[in-house]
């Protein structure tokens, strides 16, 4: 029988995808993919110890690995830096391609209460690590400002392709670049903002935050 070293929680996991489109993320699908595997259901217990959540996780985190990867080969530091962020949030939904109805099962437990936390900081771990293999360097406010942008453009553009009937999830990335769009404008409001501070403060002119998230939103 199949022992717990001769398979890597990565390869767990590929046993168990099969079955979540028709199981969703749970035990029941560890139990088939372990018969799969000609192994003892014991071994996805030891490796995912909390069950669903773990798997989400590990899902997730591949997922990241991957995208970080195929950022890095495309040469994206030598795109510009709209372009950048459209290819790490298109390149991160294209992965999940094969694997949508996971990734809704996915969505519903993150949002479980108990989850909170957990879906937090993967969808911070997400982010960032697409700024990072973007060529972000920002240490100060702007890091943390940048994080919650990206985060809010992200999480819609999910949500949207989702839902997405289209050819090739055309209208996903036609909504995110305007959701992109949206970003760009704020910035340069921002860059404005400030320059215009150095010369004579006006608070009139700070750029609607309530307005900026609205238009994130799906239309």
């Amino acid at each position: 029988m199949t022992t717990i070293e001769k398979n890597t929680p990565l390869q767990l996991l590929d046993a168990v995808l099969p079955h979540v489109l028709f199981d969703g993320w749970s035990r029941k699908a560890m139990i088939a993919a372990a018969k799969a595997l000609k192994t003892d259901v014991t071994v996805f217990d030891l490796t995912f110890p909390d069950g669903a959540i773990d798997m989400v996780t590990l899902f997730i985190q591949n997922a990241d690995d991957r995208m970080e990867a195929e950022l890095a080969a495309r040469g994206v530091l030598e795109m510009k830096i709209r372009d950048r962020i459209t290819l790490a949030i298109r390149l991160r939904l294209e992965l999940y391609g094969p694997q949508k109805e996971a990734v809704r099962r996915a969505v519903n437990i993150l949002t479980l209460p108990q989850n909170a936390v957990r879906a937090t900081k993967l969808t911070a771990n997400t982010v960032s690590l697409m700024w990072y293999a973007t060529g972000d360097t920002s240490v100060d406010f702007n890091w943390y400002s940048k994080r919650l942008t990206l985060s809010a453009v992200y999480g819609a553009t999910m949500l949207f392709w989702l839902d997405d009937k289209s050819e090739d999830h055309i209208k996903t990335w036609e909504f995110l670049d305007r959701r992109i769009e949206n970003v760009m404008q704020f910035e340069t409001a921002k860059w404005k903002l400030k320059k215009s501070f150095k010369e004579k403060p006006d608070f009139s002119q700070l750029p609607s935050a309530k307005r900026f998230f609205r238009n994130l939103r799906m239309r």
